[in-house]
């Protein structure tokens, strides 16, 4: 292997550029719009190609929503939805499929749920499980039923390259199919980091943003002072619905029993926008971020395949299809957004983290600045001992 060299395209004359991107999934894509929108000159770097399936950004249906049982991510969710507006607005590329919300469930607190939304000003209704069930012939219900209106999906893939693309039209290098081998402070009294790569070339910044998802763990061990990272590989499946002519149906979050399940119109991955794509949120099976086998658990399908018998009579009892993602988890099911010396941690994960990725790029971006509040739930202080429940969904 050569011998490294600094080299970092586009960079001012002593080689240092003010930050680099470590990841190109939703985090790092949605940093890097973020960074290059406040004037900062930006690296980005990906191990794999665009569009890649091996981490937790791809496909093309994810679930935008307001409500959340935890009134704080309700809050967070009004600011995540200006911004994508944004994002579609910059990149002239329709992200968001607005359908509708529902949430319901024997332990889903829909009291809570509602209180959210009245707080924010975010329109709902609540609903007799006789009225959820005329208003969406194909489904059935469990108690009471909160419907939002401000929800529905969004292209996870198309998204990355929107906000990609974007960053790269303010100047943002971006480069694909090179992995990180090693970030490093500088030492020796300068401020910054270096970032090494497989290839033997190696870039200087002001502030490194680890965006790298189920990677994060490896990248800064001995840097930052980490909380444990649960990995899951988890399951999706694609259900055809029998009744095509009928409208979509509203994202759903249901839980029953202490676990959650979620659905969601589809979109190309899953074989029409028609189909339904259904996934456990709490059976995710643990692997870490290289040896996950991408093999469907046939016990999760079993389970899904069973649920759509009782719960949803109007589509087929056969998935279409179906595929696996990675859920990079903390224990208290909140992101992690804070700055260590030259290295800014984004770990957006826990399974719900895709809806809020424009917002988490504005925090990061502020950190790298230094122009930004971060919340104190996020900070990794606070993950040293979670004293809430898991959000859950």
């Amino acid at each position: 292997m050569p011998a490294p060299t600094d080299r970092a395209l586009g960079s001012p004359t002593d080689g240092t550029v003010d930050v680099v991107v470590v990841g190109a999934g939703l985090m790092g894509a949605a940093t890097a719009w973020a960074a290059t929108r406040a004037g900062s000159q930006v690296h980005v770097v990906e191990q794999f190609e665009p569009g890649h399936d091996r981490g937790s950004s791809h496909g093309s249906a994810r679930i935008i929503r307001r409500a959340y049982a935890d009134p704080f991510y309700t809050r967070l969710s009004g600011r995540a939805f200006e911004l994508w507006r944004e994002v579609e607005r910059e990149s002239e590329t329709p992200l968001l499929r607005i359908l509708g919300g529902l949430d319901f469930g024997s332990t889903r607190d829909v009291t809570a749920v509602a209180a959210g939304l009245t707080e924010v000003g975010a329109a709902h209704e609540l609903l007799e499980p006789t009225e959820a069930e005329r208003r969406w012939p194909g489904m059935r219900f469990d108690g009471p039923v909160v419907y939002h209106a401000e929800a529905g999906t969004l292209d996870a893939e198309r998204a990355v390259a929107a906000m990609i693309e974007c960053a790269r039209r303010r100047g943002a290098e971006i480069r694909y199919g090179v992995a990180v081998r090693a970030v490093r402070p500088l030492g020796d009294g300068r401020a910054g980091a270096r970032v090494d790569l497989v290839d033997g070339s190696r870039l200087v910044a002001r502030q490194v943003v680890i965006a790298a998802g189920a990677w994060v763990p490896d990248l800064l061990d001995g840097l930052v002072p980490m909380p444990p990272l649960r990995v899951t590989q988890q399951q999706i499946f694609h259900f055809p619905r029998l009744d095509t002519s009928v409208a979509p149906w509203p994202s759903v979050i249901h839980q029953l029993d202490g676990h959650g399940i979620y659905h969601l119109a589809g979109g190309r991955d899953g074989g029409t926008r028609n189909d339904r794509k259904i996934g456990e949120h709490d059976f995710g099976r643990r692997t870490t971020a290289d040896t996950r086998d991408g093999v469907v658990d046939p016990s999760s399908r079993d389970r899904v395949v069973d649920y759509v018998q009782r719960w949803l009579p109007g589509l087929e009892p056969r998935p279409r299809s179906a595929g696996t993602c990675l859920y990079t988890s903390t224990a208290s099911e909140d992101f992690i957004v804070d700055r260590v010396g030259p290295f800014v941690v984004c770990s957006p994960c826990s399974g719900h983290g895709a809806k809020f990725a424009p917002l988490i790029g504005e925090l990061c971006a502020g950190l790298v600045t230094g122009s930004g509040e971060v919340p104190e739930r996020f900070r990794l202080r606070a993950h040293a001992q979670p004293t809430r429940s898991a959000v859950s969904l």
